[in-house]
């Protein structure tokens, strides 16, 4: 059986210049890797290759979903493939509410409306799950939201799509302590043994929560090193650069 995601030799640019230099990623159904690296590293530029950001452009390699080289494919087409991406920094959509953006967004990747009443219910269930208040779907999306609660929502939506694979772009971004903890267990909630995560962080705090078997580190638009969950932390202690990596202090 192939594997749900299979990433080959792949590069990308982004307005002519090449971020992305020879990534290759294998991502089994109920694994969580975790992707860490510098910033400029190409680590969010791999989201949105993976997702078929229109910007980005794919100059060599594969991407192989189930099997399925996806390279051609539209965002919504994988999305309706079972595809998933949480953004770093949701935005605000003022004057749609919460319910209305979830039930428009599961319509277009199921491709038909769900009637009314059994949209409400799946999404009580969903909130239910998820510990979040119903007061929440009737707020306008990210409007006037704490980080905490943006990234809940991100995570509220990926429960209600279901998908088989979901890239989460520093979802740990900006949370405190307790918003990390809710947010994480959220996560846990919804993966499954038929589902697979890249979880792209800084950070090691979120692995304590969310753990990963593999853990990558992007540098410069390749993964540079590949380890099991004991990685963050001797990351923690070492940071990315080796020393003789790293660059000399000035005299």
């Amino acid at each position: 059986m192939a594997p749900l995601l299979e990433i080959q030799d792949l590069c990308a640019e982004v307005e002519g210049k090449s971020i992305l230099k020879g990534v290759s990623l294998k991502v089994e159904a109920g694994q969580v890797h975790a992707l860490m690296g510098p910033n400029g590293s190409g680590k969010s530029t791999l989201s949105n290759v993976l997702l078929g950001h229109p910007k980005y452009k794919v100059t060599a390699g594969r991407i192989l979903y189930q099997g399925e080289d996806i390279a051609g494919l539209r965002t919504y087409e994988r999305a309706r493939k079972g595809m998933f991406l949480a953004f770093q920094y949701p935005v605000a959509i003022s004057g749609v509410s919460v319910a209305n953006f979830l039930r428009t967004a599961l319509k277009s990747v199921r491709g038909e409306a769900q009637a009314v009443k059994s949209f409400r219910k799946l999404l009580r269930e969903k909130m239910e799950m998820l510990g979040t208040d119903e007061k929440f779907a009737s707020r306008y999306v990210n409007d006037g939201f704490s980080g905490g609660e943006k990234k809940r929502l991100e995570i509220l939506q990926m429960a209600l799509l279901a998908p088989k694979f979901a890239v989460l772009d520093e979802t740990d971004s900006g949370l405190d302590i307790d918003a990390l903890r809710i947010v994480s267990e959220g996560i846990n909630k919804v993966m499954g043994p038929d589902k697979g995560l890249l979880l792209i962080t800084h950070y090691q705090r979120i692995l304590d929560y969310v753990k990963p078997q593999f853990v990558h580190v992007l540098s410069d638009g390749r993964i540079a090193r590949s380890g099991g969950p004991e990685l963050p932390a001797e990351l923690e202690r070492t940071g990315y650069l080796s020393r003789e990596e790293a660059p000399k202090a000035a005299a």
